[in-house]
């Protein structure tokens, strides 16, 4: 029985859900004031290597089914009252109080704790039990797994049961697009938690994390397949971030395309020609390509992964690696950054053509240009949920960093948002 159900079951053959205090209306924090930046300090989640650990993918083709589990569930939880609000701050191991005592009652009532521990000898003591549990709800959140009770995991502790179903049932939809005709190894990105996962027979061999698009610059979600990769890029810089970054800078430094390798070709004639000699305030920036050549300076650095899409996106990996150690990584203008790229690209080709991790990184260590074609490729999903059942039985949640949840979006270009 899968722990998603079993907990359910015990909600409804212990009757806990009723019994649980009523949710007071003044709780702490929203879904939508949770879009801000995790606390600095520890990372919420990590790049790495899962092979053989057979972890439940985000996504696979009975999550559908696992999302009406969850949402029976919560329904459940909502309609006998909810839960308790944890009122006390900075709950740790060793502490000994009522508000422990009321931490335990939250942790049952989503089955984060058996029934039973409401039966200890000493319910208002913060023991190991109650830190495990508050740290498999802080990863289940995108929360940095400390075992602590801070003031962000209290915000998540205090969101009502009835806004956790209407996020499940907002998601469903997602759940079941994305779903949808998966081949035996896909490639999923999901947006709000800013990781990727590449996926074998539905267990993660891999999870990544990603940079994806600034608030104001969001990155799309689309259904596609991993085609072809090309080493040592050159970049062509799209003319919204011409138009928004290069320009403004060139207009600062007249030297600055020149110190990002940057060249500009005319569209016409192909031909390239010197920055300094056109009018920008009166010449269409469209009429050139803005060109930047392979090296470290590249916004690409080492590889780009493509796919068919119409939105000019792709996987790519970053001279800029240090964004990978921030908790809140909504900073490129669209396309998707990879952590650790090359154990990537190394499971996409599988042996192809001879390739493997030393061949991979020997080529990007040469700079020199190469595109290769990638024989059936894995599909890709870049997702937006901020709500998903796996069929391990977790149930996970995340901010609505684009506030698309109620528009009814599922796939798309989503509309820029100014920054709060």
């Amino acid at each position: 029985m899968t722990r998603l159900t079993s907990a359910f079951v015990l909600l409804l053959s212990t009757g806990l859900a009723a019994s649980a205090h009523a949710q007071s209306t003044d709780y702490t924090g929203s879904i939508s004031s949770l879009t801000r930046q995790a606390p600095t300090g520890k990372l919420a989640t990590q790049t790495e290597v899962l092979d053989g650990q057979s972890q439940a993918a985000l996504i696979t083709p009975a999550s559908p089914q696992a999302m009406d589990a969850a949402i029976a569930m919560y329904d459940h939880i909502a309609r006998n009252g909810g839960w308790p609000s944890v009122r006390e701050r900075n709950l740790e191991k060793g502490d000994f109080s009522p508000g422990v005592a009321v931490l335990r009652q939250r942790l049952v009532a989503e089955g984060y704790l058996p029934p039973q521990s409401l039966e200890v000898d000493e319910p208002e003591k913060f023991s190991v039990e109650i830190r495990n549990a508050v740290k498999a709800f802080q990863a289940n959140h995108g929360l940095a797994p400390t075992g602590k009770v801070d003031d962000r995991t209290r915000a998540e502790f205090n969101i009502p049961a009835a806004a956790r179903l209407r996020q499940l049932q907002i998601n469903q939809p997602r759940v079941a697009a994305y779903a949808a005709k998966l081949g035996p190894r896909y490639i999923l990105v999901n947006i709000p938690s800013a990781q990727l996962e590449a996926v074998n027979f539905g267990a993660v061999y891999s999870r990544h994390n990603i940079v994806a698009g600034k608030i104001d610059r969001p990155s799309p979600a689309l259904m596609s397949r991993i085609s072809d990769i090309n080493f040592n890029p050159y970049w062509t810089a799209p003319d919204s971030i011409v138009k928004r970054d290069l320009l403004p800078k060139l207009a600062k430094d007249p030297d600055v395309l020149s110190k990002m390798k940057i060249r500009v070709i005319e569209k016409a004639s192909g031909r390239e020609i010197d920055p300094g000699s056109v009018d920008w305030g009166m010449t269409p920036s469209s009429q050139f390509l803005f060109r930047q050549d392979p090296g470290d300076q590249n916004a690409m650095a080492t590889v780009k992964i493509n796919f068919p899409n119409k939105y000019a996106v792709y996987l790519h990996d970053t001279p800029t690696r240090e964004l990978f150690g921030q908790n809140a990584r909504y900073l490129s203008s669209g396309c998707i950054r990879v952590d650790r790229v090359q154990v990537l690209i190394d499971w996409i080709l599988s042996g192809q053509d001879g390739f493997n991790p030393d061949m991979i990184e020997t080529i990007a260590q040469s700079g020199k240009r190469l595109d290769k074609p990638v024989r059936n490729g894995p599909d890709l999903r870049i997702m937006y949920l901020t709500a998903w059942a796996t069929e391990d039985g977790r149930i996970h949640f995340r901010p609505d960093i684009y506030h698309l949840d109620g528009t009814g979006f599922v796939t798309g270009q989503p509309q820029p948002r100014s920054e709060f």
